[in-house]
């Protein structure tokens, strides 16, 4: 599945960073604007699944886009700032953004905020199988059984069954793992994959669900 993030970011160059790093992750396509005053209509025409705000536009500011949105969508919002005063009222219930990020930031952290959201978003149960995500409630069961995952198992679990067969790199399920983007050895997937494998065994045993794709990383297999 593809989603579609809106960037409306009046500097071009890190426009385009943001782009880029989305569009390189395969499952985001991108549209870029460049005064808030075009917003509104965008995206009552186009409907984008997650809107990048930058804080500071011409034509119309971040802070009054996002108050007018939020009257007739609950499109997902991420504010962009290098206010610092602004955050309280970025986060303020009267105002209705789901995140914000300080600048300067890594475009990697953009992507780890925009994966995070619009997980949240969906809150949609899915099943491949027997095998079952519920973000909503937090539970994960295999064959109707309950499988006692912690937060960064299941968000492993839930990245892993979005697509199944799909490989990922170390780097792109890290990202999944911890969507603060702290700062941690690569190889922390493995570890966490393994105590996976093993809940997933203990119900059903000799089934390998987690290949391992050497050289780069892992995918979920379902038969």
């Amino acid at each position: 599945m593809t989603h579609t993030v809106l960037i409306v970011e009046d500097e071009p160059k890190i426009a385009a960073v943001l782009s880029d790093y989305l569009e390189q992750q395969g499952s985001y396509s991108t549209h870029t604007l460049h005064r808030g005053d075009e917003v509104s209509s965008w995206v009552e025409q186009n409907k984008p699944d997650l809107v990048l705000l930058d804080l500071m536009l011409p034509g119309l500011d971040g802070l009054e886009v996002c108050k007018r949105l939020r009257r007739d969508s609950q499109v997902p919002i991420i504010m962009i700032t290098a206010r610092v005063e602004e955050i309280d009222r970025l986060l303020g219930l009267e105002l209705g953004a789901d995140d914000y990020i300080c600048k300067p930031f890594s475009p990697r952290e953009v992507v780890a905020r925009v994966r995070a959201v619009l997980r949240r978003a969906s809150g949609e149960a899915v099943t491949v199988e027997g095998l079952e995500v519920d973000p909503a409630r937090f539970r994960a069961s295999l064959n109707g059984q309950a499988l006692d995952l912690t937060p960064v198992e299941f968000a492993l679990l839930q990245t892993l069954l979005a697509q199944p067969g799909r490989v990922y790199s170390r780097d792109q399920l890290m990202n999944e793992m911890y969507s603060d983007y702290r700062v941690v050895n690569d190889r922390a997937v493995d570890t966490h994959i393994k105590n996976l494998r093993r809940k997933l065994a203990a119900v059903q045993p000799g089934v390998e669900h987690i290949e391992s794709v050497y050289g780069i990383g892992y995918r979920l297999s379902m038969g």
